[in-house]
């Protein structure tokens, strides 16, 4: 849904090798192709001639970067970074590419995903005799445990990665290498592209379609590689563990038009909607998707049910994230900033309305209050995931377990919650089939509360921040 009470994106990262061409422009199109995984900084670090420089700021990439900027920002290798938070808040010192001395030298890091074991690192390079931490993220401390290896940027990376717990797709970058690097359960999306002139990785393959690359392979988990003009140098840093991508990038979180190993995530999620028309048909004049994640959903429980699909909510593209916060009256009616109802289309109509998830169900209720007051009859929700129960500690910024209003209440009791006639959701094993392939291949814990990979006890999106030094920031 894309809205306040939704699963929030995580963060892009790109990475682009190309001796002769502009390689800041480069990604900073393949950033654009991956706004929508974080809306809150965006960075682009290069490697010209012995130096790393970098840009980065607080917005969007249109706002970060102008026509000046990437003008100066040369080089043949660049890495870049857009941020929503999962660990550590919102400001210019979390802004990725993070950037740490390595001798006389510097690294610079784009990660997505979240780490599981920050305390064990801090305890690695918190001794009070080095760089200090400025940062609040776990972005910062992987950076400067990677600085702090010995030898070339690849054999830092590989000496580092058994150290780290949790989830991470990471590029990163020096004056004369760029590496990538997948956590072994390969829960966050990284891929390596062609380019005419050099190679690429990126966080999903509708980055590579912006810059024109092909796609070649997903970096496979537990695998480090080097980038270079001539091609990838490979090194299975840690044994493949049994893969784990985390499931909310098919239903939600990657562009429709990506693809995930090998699967076209648009299909698959009509592919929901044909499996949710199923399980928990409807006697309704119209389906209608909530824009935009909802719609390939809608769009296949009505070739299923028979219902004809309409566009009946029309969603204002142009309200991101912002700065500027809507004054109370607005708050309290805070859908209405994004969707506005086409009530000639909706009036005196009974509808099924087809969305990605319910997480607080303050959005829904909102939702199913619009089309009401638009005219509809009935408005009988079906969400084509399961119940979301569980928070997740790998890189999506869920609230805690008693904020989902799955964890505590029946789909009856949400139902009556949110005002709408019936609601129902995807199975488990109606997301396989809509998957095609078992679901104990990817990460669904917060489905069923099974996590792959140890979580501690207390996770807290600013647990980072209570541990710093305020005198260093």
């Amino acid at each position: 849904m894309s809205l306040d009470d939704s699963p929030r994106e995580e963060c892009g990262v790109v990475g682009i090798v190309a001796p002769g061409r502009e390689v800041a422009r480069l990604a900073y199109f393949a950033l654009h192709a991956l706004q929508h995984r974080g809306q809150e900084s965006a960075g682009i670090a290069v490697s010209d001639a012995g130096h790393v420089m970098v840009q980065r700021d607080l917005g969007l990439v249109a706002n970060v970067f102008d026509e000046s900027a990437l003008r100066s920002l040369r080089g043949d290798a660049a890495i870049g970074h857009v941020r929503y938070s999962t660990t550590g808040s919102n400001r210019w010192e979390n802004a990725q590419p993070v950037v740490r001395n390595r001798g006389r030298a510097v690294v610079a890091l784009g990660h997505n995903g979240n780490l599981t074991n920050t305390d064990d690192l801090r305890a690695l390079v918190d001794d009070g005799d080095g760089e200090p931490l400025m940062a609040t993220t776990d972005s910062e401390l992987m950076a400067a445990v990677l600085a702090a290896q010995e030898g070339s940027l690849l054999d830092a990376a590989c000496a580092v990665m058994p150290h780290l717990s949790g989830a991470y797709s990471v590029v990163c970058l020096t004056e004369s290498e760029l590496v990538a690097f997948r956590d072994a359960h390969g829960v966050r999306p990284l891929v390596v592209g062609r380019l005419d002139g050099g190679w690429c990785v990126a966080s999903e393959t509708c980055a590579l379609d912006q810059i024109g690359a092909e796609f070649v392979r997903d970096v496979a988990p537990g695998e480090a590689l080097r980038v270079t003009a001539d091609g990838i140098e490979s090194r299975q840093a840690l044994p493949p563990r049994p893969p784990r991508l985390c499931v909310f990038e098919n239903i939600y979180f990657a562009r429709p038009d990506s693809r995930l190993d090998g699967a076209s995530l648009w299909q698959q999620r009509h592919d929901m909607g044909v499996e949710l028309a199923r399980e928990a048909p409807a006697d309704a004049d119209l389906v209608v998707g909530l824009p935009d994640s909802g719609t390939p959903a809608a769009i296949g429980f009505a070739h299923q049910s028979g219902i004809p699909y309409g566009e009946a909510v029309v969603r204002n593209r142009y309200v991101g994230r912002s700065f500027i916060q809507p004054d109370q009256d607005l708050r309290r009616q805070g859908v209405r900033l994004k969707f506005n109802p086409l009530r000639e289309v909706i009036d005196g109509k009974s509808l099924v309305v087809v969305d990605d998830s319910i997480v607080r169900g303050t959005t829904t209720r909102q939702v199913v209050q619009m089309l009401r007051d638009a005219g509809a009859r009935e408005v009988h929700m079906r969400i084509s995931s399961p119940p979301v129960q569980w928070p997740c500690f790998y890189g999506i910024d869920m609230p805690d377990r008693s904020e989902l209003v799955a964890s505590e209440h029946t789909v009856d009791e949400i139902a009556a919650l949110t005002g709408c006639t019936t609601l129902a959701y995807l199975s488990l094993p109606g997301l396989a089939r809509a998957l095609g392939m078992p679901l104990e291949g990817f990460c669904h814990a917060c489905f069923t509360g099974e996590y792959p990979i140890p979580v501690p006890e207390q996770a807290l999106k600013l647990r980072l921040e209570d541990a710093i030094d305020p005198a260093r920031v």
